[in-house]
């Protein structure tokens, strides 16, 4: 069962039900789960279906994705649950409002994942206002946490997560967990209404990291749970420190949270790489039609 001194919620990053059953088996429970089009292509009844030789269209895909979150939410009733529109860097806000609003549709506990770009950022203005929760992901710089605080400003706690993502800068030799430090930072200079969700957590070593943080929300693969389950939920002591190796420290940026939306540079080369393989993922689904 969760541990008495546990701060950080725990999800599950999967787009397999079978995961998320074991998952909470092995814990005792799970705060929610977070989906993407490339862990929806991975998933094993969609790709046995391909195998089979059948033919989908984007349609059929899409409601393949709404059967997967209706049933990830039988088993999290209470918690959230993203699910993330189709975009790539030039996806119009319009188009993700029209996705965002009928995904919404599909479970009452979701949170709409769109990513950092201008329309992106300007679709959770729009969003936040309808009542729509939303998980700004790819997130790869304090310029782009910034723009989305800015853009979710009256906005509630528990409506808006950011998804910052550890494991791409790692990749390029940064360190990926200084970026969860420095928008903690960042964020400590306002109201606290944006919970920051730890993404891309390749390893043990990243989670346990981030519970020493104290991040509001950590998601994960499943193995990466049972290696927490295998040590017995441990938390880390004060006494922690994380090794970051050769890797270099991104550097704090103190950075106006109340600045002109249009004056956030919110580019990354990060945020358009990942767009491109949730898009090239997805379109494998149904490039046999």
């Amino acid at each position: 069962m969760r541990p008495q001194n546990l701060k950080t919620k725990i999800f599950l990053d999967s787009g397999n039900p079978v995961e998320t059953r074991e998952a909470i088996k092995l814990l005792g429970f799970l705060d929610g789960q977070t989906t993407n089009p490339s862990l929806i292509a991975k998933n094993p009844e969609l790709q046995a279906k391909l195998s089979a030789g059948e033919k989908l269209s984007s349609e059929e895909v899409n409601a393949f994705y709404k059967s997967v979150i209706e049933e990830i939410r039988v088993m999290i009733p209470e918690g959230s649950i993203s699910i993330e529109v189709y975009a790539d860097k030039n996806t119009s806000k319009e188009k993700m409002l029209e996705q965002a609003r009928i995904m919404n549709t599909w479970i009452p506990n979701a949170h709409i994942k769109l990513p950092i770009t201008e329309n992106g950022l300007q679709a959770e203005h729009d969003l936040l206002k309808e009542g729509i929760k939303v998980n700004m992901t790819l997130c790869f710089s304090e310029e782009q946490s910034a723009a989305v605080y800015n853009m979710s400003n009256g906005a509630k706690k528990g409506d808006i997560f950011i998804s910052p993502f550890i494991g791409r800068l790692d990749d390029k030799g940064l360190n990926g967990m200084s970026i969860i430090e420095n928008i903690q930072k960042l964020y400590s200079k306002g109201g606290g209404h944006v919970e920051i969700l730890a993404a891309s957590v390749r390893t043990y070593e990243h989670f346990v990291a981030c519970l020493a943080l104290e991040v509001d929300i950590i998601t994960a693969p499943l193995k990466i749970l049972e290696e927490w389950w295998k040590r017995d939920l441990e938390l880390p002591g004060s006494d922690f420190v994380y090794d970051k190796k050769e890797m270099k420290d991104i550097e704090f940026k103190n950075i106006d949270l109340d600045k002109n939306f249009i004056d956030y540079n919110v580019e990354h080369d990060l945020t358009d790489a990942g767009l491109e393989k949730f898009v090239s993922d997805w379109k494998t689904l149904i490039a046999q039609i």
